[in-house]
């Protein structure tokens, strides 16, 4: 009897040995940043959808002596304290990317009419609606970093670009630097309506659902928040109903190739597909704290009261 037992644990060892043990996904743990001066879309330095060596050096070392010559803040402010701006253009299989866009060739948004004016009506409330607390995007109200690099698509901003995965065998949590709440990443389930919550449940970076593809994690992403549509640093719109589909690719020791598709037949005429590189990072991640001594949300409501209070008097003096 001893004997039959030990033969079929031998034979059962022998068979998992020649099967050999599943392959693990690639590990996406770590500290990652994605900050480039490649622009979302080709700018007119170029021509097409790769350059030189060359050319490239030359990009990246006048982006930042522009961005520092410009006229956007004082000493003490953003700009010459804390923004993050420069770094290397985006570099993949050996190619320089002229822009994140890949899709459509031209590298440039396929707004359709109706999708641009959302953009152009969404930025323009920015500089008005100065009523309630409500008016204002979620950035200012401390909910969410209100940039491109805290919700999905994930994509550079001038600061807050870096991220945190965690990775489990169940999950994928990403903490972007800019906003409070992490993204997480349900694996195994099915991709698709019947995978996602329900239609009313609409998380701040939507709602998450990914398996991996050899070493490739991909990952779905549905039930966007409308508080969210709005992103910038370039002016971008995404709305609520659009799907979103990345790819994460750890192609080496210190790089992460991100690659992902906008379908979003409200805001475009068709979808378009961008891609970004993440490297890693010393950090480190500092803590979002904008609540904490936050004097901008009461000090624009009050200057907004300010002037309704000197238009009021200026009205009355019949001026």
């Amino acid at each position: 009897m001893r004997t039959q037992a030990a033969a079929l644990l031998l034979t059962l060892a022998c068979a998992a040995a020649q099967a050999g043990p599943k392959a693990p996904p690639a590990d996406l743990s770590g500290l990652w940043t994605n900050v480039t001066v490649t622009p979302i879309e080709r700018p007119a330095a170029f021509d097409g959808p790769t350059t030189t060596e060359a050319k490239a050096k030359a990009y990246e070392a006048a982006n930042p002596q522009a961005f520092a010559s410009a006229d956007i803040d004082t000493i003490g402010g953003r700009q010459t304290e804390w923004w993050e701006y420069g770094g290397p253009m985006i570099r993949i299989g050996g190619q320089i990317h002229t822009a994140m866009i890949v899709e459509p060739a031209d590298g440039k948004l396929p707004y359709t009419s109706a999708g641009r004016a959302l953009m152009e009506a969404k930025l323009k409330t920015r500089t008005s609606g100065f009523d309630n607390p409500e008016d204002r995007p979620p950035t200012e109200r401390c909910l969410m970093g209100g940039s491109s690099s805290s919700s999905v698509p994930m994509m550079p901003h001038w600061d807050n670009s870096h991220y945190q995965i965690v990775q489990t065998r169940d999950f994928v949590a990403i903490r972007m630097e800019s906003g409070r709440d992490p993204r997480i990443i349900r694996l195994g389930g099915a991709l698709g309506p019947g995978g996602h919550a329900p239609a009313a449940i609409r998380p701040w970076a939507g709602d998450s659902i990914g398996h991996w593809e050899g070493r490739t994690l991909v990952v779905e992403t549905t039930n966007l928040n409308a508080g969210e549509a709005f992103k910038s640093p370039q002016p971008l719109y995404i709305s609520r109903d659009a799907k979103v589909t990345e790819r994460f690719t750890r192609v080496s020791a210190g790089e992460i190739v991100y690659d992902f598709i906008v379908e979003d037949p409200a805001v475009y005429a068709k979808p378009w597909r961008a891609q970004l590189v993440f490297r890693t990072s010393k950090g480190p991640l500092f803590e979002y704290a904008c609540h904490e001594g936050n004097y901008a949300l009461p000090g624009i409501l009050a200057g907004a009261r300010h002037d309704e209070q000197v238009a009021a008097q200026s009205h009355a003096a019949g001026k």
